[in-house]
Parts: C-alpha cells; sequence; structure tokens
C-alpha cells in the first residue's frame, strides 16, 4: 500500500477519544522575543540520498540541515539537527513555499520528495523553492523520538484495548503507563519535555531565515494548520501567504474536539457503507439501519481471536479499527476496506486490513516501523493539559460512543481508561488558546464538508478567528489541495501566487 502523504492522525491507542476537562480561562500569547533566537548560517545543500536513498526522480532536490537549541530557554544547551528538502523553482522566484503534511509525526522531507515531482512543471514549482523541513524529533531529524523497539511495537498492537471492566481498565492503562516510561528511556525525558509544537514554530522561523527570506510562504495539512497557526500567532509579520487545509482549531479542548472528530469517522463511514451497499456482495448488507450492526458483528469477535490472514500475525481487533479508520481517509482505500471485511466475513482472508494498520502505523514490509505514531503521542501530550480524573474519561467515553457507534465496543460500563497523555511524564507546553490573525488577507482555510479527521465545523471555526477565507470543499477524504480538484487548486494556487483571494463563500464540488 502507498501511503499518503498528507496525514491527520488519531491516537495510536485505538483511536481513543482526545478529551479533558475544561482548562479554564485560555492562554494569551506571550510577546516573542525573537531576537533571541538563534538564527544562523544557511544550510549547506547537498545530494538527498542520505535521507531518502535514490532520487532520480528529483535531480534537482536539495538536503541540508539547520541547528536549532532542543530548549530554547538555553539556546547554548544541547542542539537538535533538523533534516531539510528544497526543490528550487524552476522559474521567476517568489520565495520558498514551505510544507508540512501533519501527525504530528509526518515527515515533510518525504512529503516533499512525493509531491514535487507533480508540482515543478506548475506555476507552484516555477515560482517557489519548495521546502520541508522534519519538525524536531519526527523523520530524518535528530535525535529522533523512539519509545518502542518492533518487537515492542508489535505486541502493542496485539493489545484489544477493549475491555472496560475494572479489571481491564486497569490492564489498559498499565499498557499506557509502559508506553510513557518506554518513550523516556527512548528519548530522554529533557528532550520529550521540548519537541512541542511551540518548540516546532520557532523553528520554522529558524529554517525561514536560514533560506534566506524575509516572509515565508506555507503549506499545511491537518496537524499542519495547527502548526501554521502556532507560527502566525508568533511571527505574523513574517507571513506572506498561508494556506491551511484540514484546519485542526487550536482554540478547540480536546474533549470537545475529540468528540467532534469521531463524529467526523461516523460520517465518513456511513458514507462508506452507503457506496458498499451498492454491490451485493457488501459485507454490511444493504440497509442502512444495519451497516454498523454488520459492522461490529465482524469485529468484534477478534477482541477474542485474531482474524485469519496469510501474514502469520493475523489481524488483531486493533488492527482492524485502526485499518477501518484509515480507509475512510480517502475513497482510494475503500476498495481494500471492503476486500478486508469481505475476508472477516468469509473466514478466508483479511489481510488488506491489516495492510491498512501497517501503512497507518508506519510498518514496513521488513517489519520496521516509524517514528511516526511515538512522535505523534510525544508532541500531542505536551500540546494540551490532560485531566486525570476517571469520571472525565468516562463521560468521554458516553459520547464518544454516541457520536461514533461504529467504533464502539460493548456496552457502556460508565468507566474508561485515561489517555496515556493523563500520566505523561513531563508537563505540557501549550494549552487551548484562541488563534489571532496575521493581517487582513494572509490566509486562506479549506474545509472538506466529510473529512473524517479534521471536521468541516473545524476549518469554519479556524476561518473565523483568523479573519481568512474559506475555501469548501464538498468530499468525503482528509484535505484536497493539489490532490487534482481544479476549483480548490486553481483558487490556491492564484492566492500563493498572486495574493489573489478566493472569491467569498467558494464551494467546490466533488
Amino acid at each position: 500500500m502507498i501511503a499518503m502523504w498528507w496525514v491527520g492522525r488519531l491516537t495510536a491507542a485505538l483511536l481513543v477519544i482526545l478529551v479533558s476537562t475544561a482548562l479554564g480561562p485560555r492562554a494569551s500569547a506571550a510577546p516573542e522575543d525573537q531576537a533571541a533566537l538563534p538564527y544562523g548560517q544557511p544550510p549547506v545543500w547537498g545530494s538527498c540520498a542520505g535521507f531518502l536513498g535514490a532520487v532520480q526522480t528529483l535531480p534537482t532536490a536539495q538536503c541540508g540541515q539547520v541547528t536549532v537549541p532542543i530548549d530554547y530557554a538555553n539556546p547554548e544547551g544541547p542542539q537538535a539537527q533538523l533534516a531539510v528538502i528544497r526543490v528550487p523553482a524552476t522559474g521567476d522566484r517568489i520565495g520558498a513555499l514551505m510544507v508540512n503534511p501533519g501527525g504530528p509525526g509526518a515527515s515533510a522531507v518525504d512529503t516533499v520528495a512525493t509531491m514535487a515531482a507533480g508540482l515543478v512543471d506548475t506555476d507552484i514549482g516555477r515560482r517557489f523553492d519548495l521546502v520541508g523541513f522534519d519538525p524536531r524529533g519526527v523523520g530524518h531529524s535528530t535525535p529522533q523520538i523512539r519509545c518502542r523497539s518492533d518487537a515492542e511495537f508489535d505486541a502493542f498492537r496485539r493489545e484489544p484495548l477493549a475491555d472496560y471492566s475494572p479489571a481491564g481498565v486497569a490492564h489498559i492503562e498499565a499498557v499506557y503507563r509502559q508506553l510513557a516510561r518506554e518513550c523516556v528511556a527512548g528519548t530522554g525525558r529533557d528532550f520529550l519535555a521540548n519537541v512541542g509544537t511551540a518548540s516546532t514554530a520557532r523553528d520554522m522561523d529558524v529554517v525561514r531565515a536560514a533560506l534566506g527570506d524575509d516572509q515565508i510562504n506555507y503549506l499545511g495539512y491537518s496537524y499542519g494548520t495547527e502548526l501554521g497557526a502556532k507560527y502566525a500567532q508568533l511571527f505574523g509579520d513574517r507571513v506572506r501567504a498561508m494556506v491551511l487545509d484540514g484546519a485542526v482549531d487550536p482554540s478547540a479542548d480536546p474533549v470537545s474536539d475529540g468528540v467532534r472528530q469521531l463524529a467526523g469517522f461516523q460520517t465518513a463511514f456511513d458514507d462508506y457503507a452507503a457506496a458498499c451497499a451498492q454491490s451485493t456482495d457488501c459485507p454490511l448488507g444493504q440497509d442502512p439501519t444495519q451497516f454498523v450492526a454488520r459492522y461490529r458483528q465482524l469485529v468484534d469477535p477478534l477482541v477474542q481471536r485474531p482474524g485469519p490472514t496469510s501474514d502469520p500475525r493475523g489481524l488483531s481487533y486493533q488492527d482492524a479499527i485502526t485499518g477501518t479508520a484509515n480507509a475512510l481517509y480517502t475513497q482510494r482505500y475503500w476498495k481494500f476496506l471492503t476486500s478486508g471485511l469481505l475476508g472477516l466475513q468469509r473466514g478466508t482472508d483479511a489481510g488488506d486490513l491489516l495492510l491498512l494498520a501497517d501503512d497507518y502505523q508506519g510498518r514496513n514490509s521488513d517489519g520496521h516501523y516509524s517514528n511516526q505514531q511515538d512522535a505523534f503521542t510525544a508532541i500531542r501530550c505536551v500540546d494540551s493539559p490532560y485531566p486525570t480524573s476517571p469520571a472525565v474519561w468516562a463521560e468521554a467515553d458516553r459520547e464518544g460512543r454516541a457520536a461514533a457507534p461504529f467504533m464502539a465496543y460493548g456496552d457502556f460500563t460508565g468507566q474508561a481508561p485515561s489517555d496515556v497523555c493523563a500520566m505523561w511524564p513531563v508537563p505540557p507546553t501549550s494549552s487551548p488558546q484562541d488563534v489571532a490573525s496575521p493581517g487582513p488577507g494572509k490566509v486562506v482555510v479549506v474545509s472538506t464538508t466529510h473529512d473524517p479527521a479534521t471536521p468541516y465545523d473545524s476549518g469554519v471555526d479556524l476561518a473565523r478567528e483568523l479573519g481568512a477565507s474559506l475555501i469548501t470543499f464538498e468530499g468525503t477524504q482528509h484535505t484536497v489541495v493539489f490532490h487534482g480538484d481544479a476549483c480548490v487548486d486553481s483558487a490556491t494556487v492564484a492566492f500563493l501566487v498572486d495574493s489573489v483571494q478566493p472569491p467569498a463563500n467558494l464551494v467546490c464540488e466533488h
């Protein structure tokens, strides 16, 4: 399976709801002491082979590193090396277009390497250097966030994490505490304390300076919208043009954001099931009132016994849910979801669901994992406070079951495990807060009506908070810019190249 280069992740731990109690008054952004940032020398550009291996499709690509302090409060202390890729503009250069694919935890270096071939002969490739830097701890940057060995991650995925009895909750929380300990052992407490979005936004400005540009142009997907909003808040005068696609609303607390996201996945599941039902052999049948029940009949037995696959691992319950969620990100994956569910129904081979789960979790055919899920967990855990009250998690489970019944195992017990972030070994460095506009006409937000991972209303809210133009895309997928929709892409190009605002209330239909 070919991994998508746009990313918006749920938790690696069975898509557990990201919930928190009310956080009280939202913090205001502290004035940024820009002079204190370590603006150093530009990177030494060279071959990308060290990051990417063979890059024959990108003969002009250049790669290098930018050095940043691990702790901005101690700029002379230990340093991190940020991996950077640049594909130079082929025509009259406007500047660099920085791209972040989201996650958090996805590699921007890999993303630019993947998408650049399709953009070099367009107005984007002619007018902009295409640039990606891997955030601290992520991808090709060093040090890496690493929590688990390959064997430990495989073992984690075999855990159903579905029993919400008192003993089951205690077991799940013990699994999460072990993950937290592994992250300290594999990454180090000091580095874990400094991997949040607030530090990465400062890193982005150091990269901007290293590129020699006074202002940035930016395209952020999914979590990349949160990074872009943080940058705009800290360095608004240094933003020329910013496109935020698949919006995460930084002002939303994890309770409402988690339930809203689960509802988005239910909507996408319903769309998938309706399309599947057009075929007489759909494993969910043809009755819309039974889609969820038929799905649960197929996956619930996996809590007790893995499903059949040609891979000796079999299909665990956690992998079935993860694989389903991955398929809902794009209609291109729906056929693999159908074939996997048919394998469960017939008792033959549900391997396509396992492949979908492997793709989501970053496991390659050799059994080696990227660090994207470890990075996802570490970054989100320091980006917001998480509650420790059992009652909060029980209520979150109740609301989540109502929002996404296709993900709900068994009956509501009145108990639920705390999220791993509630037991994280370092304190949060951010909290939900209102975002500020970097200035009129600088930001465009793109939001998809049936986006599962970053639901449409989050984009509406973010556009309002930033005073930004909003492009609405009618479809069922996660993010859309430069994925082939002429309406969205033409409006995006006009904005990035010529600073032309999209028509008011622009709606693009799939």
